[in-house]
């Protein structure tokens, strides 16, 4: 069976969808934790799910249950948390859940995993398959053929390392950056 993931971050919505079209993958698998965020663009879940429909031809899922919690997340995002505690904890979240049994295989299969991070390496998205312990999964990571260049510098939001110390306790942190 084959699964694919994707971020949507660093991407125009051309890419994106082109990369979703040309996979092959029958739905999306929506596995963040916020969906509705007014900074995920075209990737808002109404908003994406009826894009995948008319742009791409696919489904759309949304599967709560394979995202991290808010604290998880917010200690490993904004606190600058580690990836080894961070992955052991997902997985040990993974577990407590059962998601092997509580989440069907056919939900999964041939979709693509959802999340917001660019590259796999340090998202969650990265962990579900293996960790389903379904027998014959393939992950695939998806990535348009060329990335929009971006400036060098941040974003520049002013609240966003303020926002960072209420969370954290940290002068100089900026969440989402990690």
């Amino acid at each position: 069976m084959k699964v694919f993931t994707i971020g949507f971050t660093k991407k125009s919505a051309q890419q994106f969808f082109d990369t979703l079209r040309k996979s092959g993958a029958k739905r999306v698998v929506d596995v963040r934790l916020n969906n509705v965020s007014q900074l995920a663009g075209f990737a808002k879940r109404d908003d994406l799910a009826f894009f995948l429909k008319e742009v791409c031809g696919m489904g759309y899922v949304h599967l709560p249950d394979l995202a991290p919690t808010k604290e998880m997340l917010d200690e490993y995002k904004k606190c600058k948390g580690d990836w080894k505690t961070y992955e052991s904890r997902f997985i040990d979240l993974l577990r407590k859940r059962r998601i092997g049994e509580s989440i069907p295989k056919e939900a999964i299969a041939e979709g693509c995993l959802l999340c917001s991070e660019d590259k796999p390496h340090h998202c969650h998205r990265r962990l579900l398959a293996p960790n389903r312990r379904l027998d014959g999964i393939t992950c695939f990571p998806l990535q348009p053929a060329s990335p929009p260049a971006f400036p060098a510098s941040g974003c520049g939001h002013a609240g966003v390392a303020a926002h960072a110390m209420s969370i954290c306790g940290k002068p100089g942190r900026r969440p989402g950056r990690g």
